[in-house]
């Protein structure tokens, strides 16, 4: 056994001098991922700028083209195009492996009438439904059958409705988009997720010939259309990328720049970064954090945007186990995202977690450890715990990491880090 793991890639982390210099934030995953679903839905390419080969963009990939899609990326360019559409069933394997793979459903069913769909995966944080999925479809007119640890959805026309999600739901607010803007007549989304994400979706199908009104309020309105066409867009910057450089530069007391963002996107983060005191100055298209350490403590409540993201609550749990005084943190997106706190307590991290609460001691110093990323969050927050440890942090699960940044380890090196790669 301990020759097999000592075959998997690793990052050695040792704690260094604080971080300094400029950053380009990449393109969003959590945006690229449904605009490439989009591309099933075009009558010609779509082209998508600024694409970094991610491992969950290039699964993405595989489950277009084992679809019949093309799919192609090239110096940070994605090309899709679904002319020659022919399954209707995606390879388990693929959807297991990552939950956005869920999205093709609607323009599957949109353009051959059917769609069937094993559970998806991602990562294990918790139970995360496709209910209100499949509630919003049924509402449009389909007929969702399920058997076989599979889900058919069929339609010969959806038809427009008024749908009311039981939760603001990403997943379901951008499933529902894409099976509504080819529907015939009217559909009104009523408590729609409001994340970047979403709008980001809104304004390349409308781009694509969609008419979409209201994306990024809690009431979304689309008007069906017969067709959409291909088109050329950028995604939004990744704002959990350009929030972990910025706990990364806070912990490590030191000033980073971050360019190609939208500061607004980062407004939860940064206010919550001030308060633990640290300066945090923005304009257009650029953010600058700089911290003395040791921060202060804070009091975090994950939420839906515009509230502080859980993607960033891992990340942030590494910035806190140093922070003075006692934090507490409480997760209400999902219910089982703690599963980093063991490996942060291996390092000496003080935390407790009640139920969805975490309250966490700042302690001086953390001892560098062996220790395995169980999801893509709780990777980075690992690699920057190791930023201020003691020894050597080995951080292994870097499978996790890959699927959501782009070269981390050469990025958080360019800033002054003391981390090696070995495979």
């Amino acid at each position: 056994m301990e020759g097999m793991e000592g075959r998997k890639p690793r990052l050695i982390v040792k704690a260094g001098r604080p971080l300094c210099g400029f950053l380009q934030i990449e393109a969003a995953k959590n945006a690229i991922l449904p605009l490439m679903a989009a591309a099933l839905l075009a009558d010609g390419k779509l082209k998508l700028r600024r694409v970094p080969p991610l491992q969950d963009v290039l699964t993405m990939g595989r489950v277009l083209t084992s679809l019949g899609a093309g799919f192609g990326l090239t110096d940070q360019a994605a090309e899709l195009e679904a002319g020659n559409l022919m399954g209707e069933e995606p390879p388990y394997e693929l959807v297991r492996a990552m939950r956005a793979s869920f999205l093709v459903m609607a323009p599957l069913v949109t353009r051959l009438g059917r769609a069937v769909l094993a559970l998806p995966g991602g990562c294990a944080i918790g139970n995360r439904p496709v209910a209100l999925h499949l509630k919003g479809m049924e509402a449009l007119g389909a007929k969702v059958t399920w058997g076989n640890g599979k889900v058919s959805v069929e339609a010969s026309k959806l038809m427009g409705n008024r749908i009311y999600l039981d939760y603001p739901s990403v997943g379901a607010t951008e499933t529902l988009l894409l099976a509504a803007c080819t529907a015939r007549g009217e559909t009104w989304l009523d408590n729609a997720a409001e994340e970047p994400e979403v709008v980001d979706l809104a304004n390349c199908l409308n781009l694509m010939g969609a008419h979409i009104q209201g994306a990024g309020t809690k009431m979304i309105r689309i008007e069906g259309v017969r067709w959409l066409q291909g088109t050329t867009h950028t995604p939004i910057p990744d704002r959990i990328e350009a929030g972990t450089y910025l706990i990364a530069a806070c912990l490590t007391g030191g000033e980073v720049t971050l360019e190609n963002v939208i500061p607004e996107h980062l407004h939860a983060l940064s206010a919550k970064l001030q308060q633990a005191g640290a300066q945090v100055e923005s304009s257009e298209g650029r953010i600058r954090v700089r911290a003395s350490r040791p921060l202060n403590g804070l009091e975090v409540v994950t939420m839906p945007y515009p509230g502080f993201p859980t993607d960033l609550q891992a990340p942030l749990f590494a910035l806190l186990a140093l922070a003075r005084g006692t934090s507490v943190v409480s997760e209400t997106v999902f219910e089982n995202r703690y599963l980093h706190v063991g490996e942060l307590r291996r390092m000496g991290a003080q935390i407790r977690v009640e139920g969805r609460a975490a309250t966490i001691c700042g302690v001086e110093s953390l001892s560098g450890a062996p220790v395995r990323a169980p999801d893509l969050r709780a990777a980075a927050a690992l690699v920057l715990a190791g930023l201020r440890a003691e020894g050597e942090t080995e951080v292994t699960g870097l499978e996790h990491l890959e699927r959501g940044y782009y070269r981390l380890e050469e990025k958080l090196v360019r800033l002054g880090a003391d981390i090696r790669r070995e495979e």
